[in-house]
């Protein structure tokens, strides 16, 4: 692919003008960005309403605020975080004056998703110009519309060979990543995940791969029932469910699962209403193939809500499924859509022993009163994040890292997190020509016990 050899020489190229070495360059590059998206912000909800059927007031909190605020930490912070951090030296070699100098890797290729196609497309390329690295941006061949306005921004707010955009399809992204990078950022699924790691490995590449996987949701019988139900509807069917962190499937104690699916339905119907295809609130899938993908889970399965769909308009309703089984087709894999599964619990092992049969989740969730419990669920359950008595939150705070663990990612990034991810902390120890004691060298000493004693104390 001729283009994408061009994108890639001229990366190398603009790094190597050492540019983006300068504080001032990176920060009034990501200015420009944040101005250029305030003038474009019409076309970015015009984009994701044709590409998602996203809700303007939903775009604008998932996508565009979001990365607007991402922009501001980092301009607010980078002098602080740029700067050379002096460390204590070691009494083996004093004196000295020790640092840790932040330090870009050079050049970035980033690979991002249809499901949040702005805020995905733009935050680890704001982090990864904020620590000084080019960035080249593979966006998803799904959400072209998406795409069309991110590489329209990008090419407003930065100079050619600082930040490209290559829009095509997976030819492309493998034309891409037969080049060698010094760092790859994907986002995405973990079959594709595989793959991009593989082309990694080839150059000893390091990656982030933020992926997914079968978020897990308890619900104990000592819940606040309503409100829980609320906080579980807006968490699931938000962008119809195409959200990486939404629970995947409900673990209830069978003392309050009744309850609970009454409870569910008022939230749903609250949200979205009775006829939730007319609701202005309530998106669709990202295409047919998705919409396919979707139905054939809920077929033969035990619906007690919603079903309701239409292929033409990529709509598929909220919809609750009873006690699957968890070889069914909506628990053989992340579920991705506006499909919600209840199982029922008795006992508290039952717990960890259904969650036991996946792989690690990128989110799992858990509402209780009980300490004890709660407890017991951020110690055992091995995830990206844990949250108690609310869901998908963990990704708004900036303070916290995002990632996965396992299956479901290698990484974190937002906010300080980003900048690190993208740095090379480089130790540097300055030494004067101060007389080294002699037990360095050899020869060495044929007693040595005091010697030894006095290592071990200092």
């Amino acid at each position: 692919m001729k283009e994408a050899e061009q994108i890639y020489k001229s990366q190398k190229e603009f790094f190597e003008s050492k540019k983006t070495d300068s504080l001032n360059y990176r920060k009034k590059t990501l200015i420009k960005l944040s101005n250029c998206i305030s003038k474009y912000e019409d076309s970015i909800y015009q984009a994701l309403e044709e590409d998602l059927g996203k809700p303007r007031y939903e775009t604008y909190l998932s996508e565009i605020l979001f990365v607007q605020k991402e922009i501001t930490t980092m301009v607010k912070n980078l002098k602080y975080w740029s700067h050379p951090k002096r460390i204590p030296g070691s009494i083996y070699y004093f004196p000295s004056k020790d640092y840790i100098i932040p330090r870009p890797f050079g050049c970035v290729l980033s690979i991002s998703p249809w499901n949040y196609p702005f805020q995905l497309g733009l935050c680890p390329i704001i982090g990864a110009v904020a620590a000084g690295n080019t960035v080249t941006l593979k966006p998803s061949e799904h959400s072209p519309k998406t795409s069309e306005i991110t590489k329209k921004i990008i090419e407003e707010s930065f100079e050619k060979g600082h930040v490209s955009v290559l829009i095509g399809d997976s030819k492309e992204a493998q034309a891409l990543l037969a080049f060698r990078w010094d760092y790859i950022f994907f986002t995405g699924s973990t079959s594709i995940g595989k793959i991009v790691a593989k082309s990694a490995a080839e150059f000893l590449t390091p990656i982030t791969l933020e992926l997914g996987g079968k978020n897990p949701c308890v619900i104990e019988k000592s819940a606040k029932i309503k409100l829980t139900a609320k906080r579980i509807v807006w968490a699931k069917f938000l962008n119809c469910g195409q959200t990486c962190i939404a629970p995947d499937y409900l673990i209830v104690h069978e003392s309050i699962i009744e309850i609970l699916i009454k409870e569910l339905k008022k939230a749903i119907e609250e949200a979205y209403g009775k006829a939730p295809i007319e609701s202005k609130s309530y998106g669709r899938l990202i295409n047919i193939k998705h919409f396919n993908r979707i139905s054939k889970m809920a077929k033969g399965a035990k619906i007690i809500y919603g079903g309701e769909s239409d292929s033409s308009k990529k709509f598929f309703s909220p919809t609750l499924l009873l006690d699957p089984d968890l070889k069914s087709g909506a628990m053989k894999e992340e579920i991705f859509g506006p499909l919600l599964p209840i199982i029922e619990y008795n006992k508290e092992d039952e717990i960890y022993n259904i969650i036991s049969k996946f792989e690690k989740p990128l989110g799992a969730y858990i509402f209780s009163k009980n300490k004890k419990s709660i407890k017991r669920f951020k110690t055992q359950v091995s995830a990206g994040a844990i949250v108690a008595n609310d869901s998908v939150i963990q990704f708004i705070n900036s303070n916290l890292p995002f990632g996965g663990i396992g299956n479901s990612g290698v990484g974190a990034y937002h906010g300080k997190h980003s900048f690190d991810l993208f740095t090379h902390s480089k130790p540097f120890i300055h030494r004067s020509f101060f007389p080294d004691p002699f037990i360095r060298y050899a020869p060495y000493p044929k007693k040595w016990g005091l010697i030894k004693k006095i290592l071990n104390w200092i």
